[in-house]
């Protein structure tokens, strides 16, 4: 009797390990094909289904699609789907898969929002063209300057095997340099506040790698990072990548800064030229503290924004705050905000520093020679 148990186990196992393998061979070779682009003529049935192992239904549903571009434009094919809540009349991405027994079948990948998109960039295009005026446009020529310095300098080279840490310096030089001389000029003031800018970048690069370092932070923190490895075989330094990401994040608002300090020096040296450099230097710390109480509010509100899933995540978890806090996620948001705004403080001492020394007798722009006469 044990020893027809026996063979009835093995040969259920036999029969398991079989359907397991096959069924993987078959999700191994589901061959990507294509992503076309669609059109929702009707949503055929909705229907609550509860996800396996899990007690969280879903909504699925099932759709007639128009594919819009492709090969097969114009053909009608029905999908199914639980990722996204689609309406007649919608426009979507999806993906098209082969299984190796030849089946075809189709998945959601997204929404298709360019038009949208477009619409909202000619926007803001046009708002900061009406109130900047000619600077505006400039300030646009520099944010069109910046995106190139990263999609094609950056990007690449990071890829290339490019240091992350020395690379974005690089692209954050490229960057400021057209940011600040685009947008305000080839003069005095520009050059005080670049150089001074790039010293408070160096010195938060500084920072950051020793908090990155200090806090065992791999750069594994999202999902993205974890599919980046995949898709590169390991061949990129996610610790440095995480460090470049903190440099590239806090240059625009050390460009504010930076900007608004020299153009501050300056006036208060045009408005009474008999104060001194410390004098000088002791007012325009002074409204930059104000600035920075600001921007630093700003920086913190900015990266909560961005990680509030996140947040909202760790708060409704089990977890103790305490541990919620000393996760890799939480933490790198936590130094990602205490660096940028470190950054950002010291980037008012050296700039200003800077500006009282090389900014005494220049006439920045806008100036008028106002007269007085003593009596």
């Amino acid at each position: 009797m044990n020893i027809f148990k026996k063979i009835f186990i093995l040969a259920v196992f036999l029969v398991c390990a079989f359907s397991t393998n096959t069924t993987f061979a078959q999700e191994a070779y589901d061959e990507y094909q294509a992503t076309w682009k669609g059109k929702v003529l009707e949503v055929l049935s909705v229907e609550s289904v509860e996800i396996e192992g899990t007690e969280t239904n879903e909504k699925l549903q099932s759709i007639k699609v128009e594919i819009l571009n492709g090969p097969r434009a114009k053909e009608v094919i029905l999908i199914k789907d639980d990722y996204l809540k689609l309406r007649k009349g919608d426009k979507l991405f999806f993906d098209y898969f082969l299984t190796l027994e030849g089946r075809e079948f189709f998945q959601v990948k997204d929404f298709y929002r360019m038009h949208t998109l477009i619409f909202f960039i000619i926007f803001f295009v046009f708002v900061v063209i009406i109130f900047g005026g000619f600077q505006g446009a400039r300030s646009l020529m520099a944010l069109a300057g910046s995106f190139f310095a990263l999609f094609y300098v950056l990007m690449p080279g990071l890829l290339a095997g490019w240091s992350p840490v020395l690379s974005s310096i690089l692209v954050a030089g490229i960057i400021l340099f057209v940011a600040i001389f685009f947008t305000h000029g080839f003069n005095r003031e520009s050059a005080v506040s670049y150089f001074g800018t790039m010293f408070a970048v160096a010195l938060t690069g500084v920072l950051a790698y020793l908090a990155v370092d200090l806090n065992n932070l791999s750069g594994f923190a999202t999902e993205e990072s974890v599919y980046l490895n995949f898709n590169t075989q390991g061949s990129l330094d996610f610790k440095g990548l995480l460090l470049g990401a903190i440099i590239i994040g806090v240059l625009g608002v050390l460009d504010d800064i930076a900007v608004t300090q020299a153009a501050v020096v300056t006036e208060l040296f045009n408005a009474n030229p008999n104060l001194t450099r410390r004098e000088v230097y002791k007012r325009a710390i002074r409204i930059g503290r104000e600035h920075v109480s600001a921007l630093v509010n700003t920086l913190v509100l900015a990266y909560t924004g961005s990680a509030l899933p996140v947040l909202l995540y760790f708060y409704a978890s089990p977890s103790t705050l305490l541990m919620s806090v000393n996760s890799e996620v939480f933490a790198t948001e936590i130094i990602r905000a205490i660096v940028g705004s470190v950054g950002l403080i010291l980037t008012v001492p050296v700039v200003t520093f800077f500006a009282t020394i090389y900014l005494k007798g220049y006439k920045g722009k806008g100036h008028s020679h106002v007269h007085s006469h003593g009596h």
